[in-house]
């Protein structure tokens, strides 16, 4: 029985040659068994058919005449090619010492009587003859058997013939099969040597597609593979990189806090005010700090952790998100006016994208300004009345760590709508940013559902 493990370290090309030259030589063997059995088997119908019309033909010419001392009649010595002989009762007449050997019962009974013919095959010394027996005059009965050696070396020379050109076929096929399988099999091995290269080099450029078939879809989709790769490591170069640039900040401002914090107490320490402010300024970087790697690992993985979509009523997520930054708005105002609206969705994650929208919108607002929040038919809009964004960023305001000049100066870590586009993506919906007519910047966050009149003013 075969070993898996050798099976497996044989070359695909290998296979391919073996598995053809094996179905070519099975093929050539049935086909040459089929057509040695049928040629065989026609050589003996037509000798038959030869040997019985010669022996009914003799017997029509035959002249009914007495065997007088045991000696055969003359037209019995005009065969050339066959043996033949009389049968009288239970003897043979002929002048041919070897009758006895191929006649017997059969050609008795057709002497007798019993019946009307027969044909078969009987050995003469030592050679194999075809025996035919016919009913004469007189309860006498013909013989003529002639040799099948000749029809046999036929068969054999035939056999020859079959093997040569059956094993000149497999040889042939493993050749053929060889060089389908080496030239069928480049791509293959181009797509393999892509992967060893980008496996041991971290190369990812694509590799040439060249036909239109089932290979030539392979390579694309290997191309587009390495694509994707070459994005996402793109992606968490790019991340890492601002991620590192972001956490340095409030990371060097603490740790100066903290220094300042240990050499005051060494000398003699600060007055309470200023202790009171620093350690609050510190509680405001930690909480910053913890902001930031809580929309970093948000963003750096691919799917949330424990958490289902579930039938979600957005008016619920929008009231909740509202309450939670109202607490923080200081003197800003924000006015809603909701109607329900079903999503499927993540309660968590919906929330903290509306509640980032909601940020946002205060942190541009000015002191005793307004933010208007609107939910109708599953758009979500929400308006500050700050100077708006400028025209040059308004199509990177969703991308990452991106922040416009006028940010700089706020607090913030640029991933608050790089967030809420990520959740309208996961939910089927889409986010965009805007500008007022009369001033003031408009973010609008559309999801996919189905709602309910009913609207909350407040």
């Amino acid at each position: 029985m075969t070993s898996p493990r050798l099976v497996e370290r044989v070359t695909l090309a290998s296979r391919i040659t073996v598995l053809t030259s094996l179905a070519v030589g099975l093929t050539l063997a049935v086909v040459s068994v089929a057509v040695y059995l049928t040629l065989r088997m026609e050589l003996q119908n037509s000798l038959d058919e030869s040997l019985g019309e010669r022996a009914r033909d003799t017997a029509d010419t035959a002249v009914d005449a007495a065997i007088e001392g045991g000696e055969a009649p003359r037209w019995v010595l005009t065969a050339t090619d066959v043996r033949i002989a009389v049968v009288v009762g239970d003897r043979a007449v002929s002048n041919d010492a070897s009758a006895e050997q191929y006649v017997d019962e059969p050609e008795q009974q057709v002497a007798a009587g019993v019946t009307g013919g027969s044909m078969r095959t009987a050995v003469v010394d030592g050679s194999r003859y075809r025996v035919a027996a016919v009913p004469l005059p007189g309860d006498q009965a013909l013989v003529l058997a002639q040799s099948m050696e000749p029809t046999y070396k036929s068969l054999e020379r035939l056999a020859l013939v079959a093997w040569v050109v059956g094993l000149t076929g497999v040889f042939l096929a493993g050749l053929a099969g060889w060089a389908v399988a080496t030239n069928g099999l480049r791509p293959v091995r181009r797509l393999t040597q892509a992967a060893e290269r980008v496996a041991r080099t971290d190369d990812l450029h694509p590799i040439t597609v060249t036909g239109t078939d089932e290979l030539a879809r392979l390579t694309s989709a290997f191309n587009q593979m390495l694509a994707a790769l070459t994005a996402s490591r793109h992606r968490q170069n790019q991340l890492v990189a601002d991620a590192g640039h972001e956490l340095r900040t409030p990371l060097t401002s603490l740790r100066t806090n903290l220094e300042l914090l240990g050499q005051a107490d060494r000398h003699g320490g600060l007055p309470d005010a200023a202790r009171a402010e620093l350690l609050a300024d510190v509680a405001a970087q930690v909480d910053e700090l913890a902001t930031l790697v809580g929309d970093l690992i948000e963003l750096a993985r691919d799917e949330p952790l424990h958490r289902h979509p579930e039938p979600t009523d957005l008016r619920d997520v929008v009231d909740a998100a509202v309450v939670r930054v109202r607490r923080r708005a200081g003197g800003v105002r924000i006015e809603t006016s909701v109607e329900q609206w079903m999503v499927v969705g993540e309660p968590q994650l919906l929330e903290r994208a509306v509640t980032n929208l909601l940020d946002n919108a205060v942190r541009w607002s000015p002191q005793d300004g307004v933010v208007d929040v609107r939910l109708d038919g599953g758009v979500l809009t929400v308006r500050d009345h700050g100077p708006g964004i400028a025209t040059t960023d308004l199509p990177h305001v969703f991308e990452r760590f991106y922040r416009s000049t006028e940010a700089r100066s706020l607090a913030g870590s640029g991933l608050g709508l790089a967030i809420v586009r990520r959740t309208a993506d996961r939910h089927g919906g889409q986010v965009t940013a805007s500008n007022a007519p009369d001033g003031g910047a408009v973010l609008t966050l559309t999801l996919p559902g189905h709602g309910a009149r009913g609207s909350t003013r407040s």
